[in-house]
């Protein structure tokens, strides 16, 4: 897909830079050309000074290509002037908007504009909204701070150590259910063909975890 994020403070940087390590194609959006330092000298997508809900700036970022678009400054109204511009103008189909204020979060979403609040997961419904990947989430501990959820792992992780999926999703392998009972792993586990396995992420990585292992592993790849 092509992204593109308004607003590159740590929910805008969070965002784009796990888009891109998904593969996918990002422009970030900020009036403060020094923000754009949070995405890291590696990031591979595009930047683009101005405000957000500016025509120009938005052509310039190549809204008009745009499979999603994100809002997430620190202002309500530039967000929802943003958003509402990217889907009315621009026909972005799906846009969703960051919004402090609940009152307002609540009237948007009657107008057919996701709003995401600011809540401990904001990164991971971002991700999901935007990609339509699926949480999950079974479990999340009383400060929102970590997530179990089931993955649908890619078939070829089937005979890799749990240990190899970790390190690539960077989430632990929390357990597994192996013909119908559960299993804690251990440093030797294998992954086996059936296997339902559920992982503990940190928030704000959970739906790129999940992503990362629907793909098969890196070293298989050609």
């Amino acid at each position: 897909m092509y992204v593109v994020v308004m607003g590159c403070g740590r929910v805008g940087s969070s965002v784009a830079t796990a888009l891109a390590r998904l593969g996918h194609d990002v422009a970030v959006i900020d009036r403060d050309a020094g923000a754009f330092l949070r995405l890291g000298d590696d990031f591979p997508g595009r930047t683009v000074v101005g405000m957000g809900f500016d025509r120009d700036v938005l052509i310039d970022a190549g809204i008009e290509r745009a499979d999603a678009f994100a809002a997430v400054s620190s202002g309500d109204n530039s967000n929802i002037i943003s958003a509402r511009t990217a889907r009315e103008t621009f026909g972005v189909e799906r846009v969703v908007a960051r919004i402090y204020d609940a009152k307002r979060a609540a009237v948007y979403e009657r107008l057919g504009i996701p709003t995401i609040a600011t809540v401990p997961w904001t990164t991971d419904r971002l991700l999901h909204t935007l990609t339509h990947e699926s949480e999950n989430a079974r479990w999340r501990d009383p400060t929102g701070s970590v997530a179990v959820c089931e993955v649908n792992v890619h078939e070829e992780w089937v005979g890799r150590r749990v240990t190899d999926l970790e390190a690539a999703t960077g989430a632990r392998v929390a357990f597994l259910i192996r013909f119908g009972a559960g299993v804690l792993p251990d440093r030797k586990t294998l992954i086996q063909a059936d296997d339902q396995v559920y992982i503990a992420a940190v928030s704000g990585t959970v739906a790129e975890s999940i992503a990362l292992a629907e793909n098969p592993p890196a070293d298989n790849d050609e």
